[in-house]
C-alpha cells in the first residue's frame, strides 16, 4: 500500500524543487562553484563580476535568485555586499538526494558518491 505524501514532504519536495530551479543555470551554477572555491570568505560582487564576466545587472539578478533560495548568504562590508556559499543549505539539499538514493532504495552506493567528490 503507498501512502499519501505527508504536508512536510511535500513542502521539503516544493523548496529543494526551487534551490535546484535556482542552480539550473549556468550563470548561477558558475557563481556558486566560484563562492564554494572561495569559501568559507567568499567574495565580494566586484570580484565575482571581474572573475566570470558577467555585467552588473545581471550578475545582481542571479545573486538575488540565489540568496532567495537561500544558496548564498550576504553580508555588508562598509560599501561592498560580500557573498558566500550556504554550505548548509547545500549540506540539507545533497541529503535529500542521497536519501533517496542511496539508503531507501539503493540506487547507488555511497562510496561510488564520495567517489565523485575527490
Amino acid at each position: 500500500m503507498v501512502l499519501p505524501p505527508s504536508k512536510k514532504n511535500t513542502e521539503q519536495v516544493a523548496k529543494y524543487a526551487d534551490m535546484f530551479s535556482a542552480l539550473g543555470t549556468e550563470p548561477r551554477l558558475r557563481i556558486m562553484q566560484l563562492l564554494l572555491s572561495a569559501h568559507p570568505d567568499g567574495l565580494v560582487v566586484g570580484d565575482i563580476q571581474a572573475e566570470l564576466d558577467i555585467p552588473n545587472s545581471t550578475l545582481s539578478h542571479h545573486l538575488d535568485k540565489l540568496r532567495n533560495e537561500d544558496l548564498v548568504l550576504v553580508r555588508r562590508e562598509s560599501t561592498f555586499l560580500r557573498y558566500t556559499a550556504n554550505t548548509e543549505a547545500l549540506q540539507k539539499l545533497l541529503q535529500f538526494l542521497y536519501a533517496e538514493c542511496c539508503t531507501r532504495n539503493k540506487a547507488l552506493k555511497p562510496q561510488d558518491i564520495v567517489q565523485l567528490c575527490k
